[in-house]
């Protein structure tokens, strides 16, 4: 699978970790983030990772900022993407299953690598399922319009 990943400075760390542990987990990443420290806008790099996924440049997308909130709200601003902040593996599952994000995004600040590994795993494991939830989804879509 093709994954597009942005961050913040305040992400760079979690960012890597996360970047190393998809590559051994045999997927391709594309990194659309910045690798230093120095502060930057993180509108930049989540609409980087929004838009190389709505071109289908990338399967997916995971972002990260200091709570993943503010990178996803710049996501959600691009036609077609779904983002969705997840603090834990059971919303990323869901988002997956239930709205079809398209990305998802975890704060530096909130999660420690292991819960952010068990976050990427749950929502990559996951299927979207279709049936009532579709309606819903093109609800959302109707709204882009």
């Amino acid at each position: 699978m093709k994954i597009a990943i942005g961050n913040d400075h305040a992400a760079t760390d979690l960012k890597n970790e996360i970047m190393e542990y998809l590559t051994q987990k045999g997927h391709e990443v594309i990194n659309f983030g910045t690798d230093t420290k120095e502060s930057c806008h993180y509108p930049i790099y989540g609409e980087k990772v929004a838009r190389a996924v709505a071109a289908g440049e990338a399967d997916c997308g995971v972002l990260i900022c200091g709570t993943g909130v503010g990178i996803s709200i710049a996501a959600n601003k691009v036609k077609g993407i779904r983002a969705a902040v997840c603090s834990e593996p059971v919303t990323a599952r869901l988002v997956k299953e239930h709205n079809n994000a398209n990305i998802i995004a975890f704060g530096a600040r909130i999660v420690g690598a292991e819960t952010a590994r068990a976050i990427v795993d749950a929502y990559l494991s996951a299927e979207f399922a279709g049936g009532r939830h579709q309606s819903r989804i093109d609800m959302i879509s109707a709204l882009e319009k």
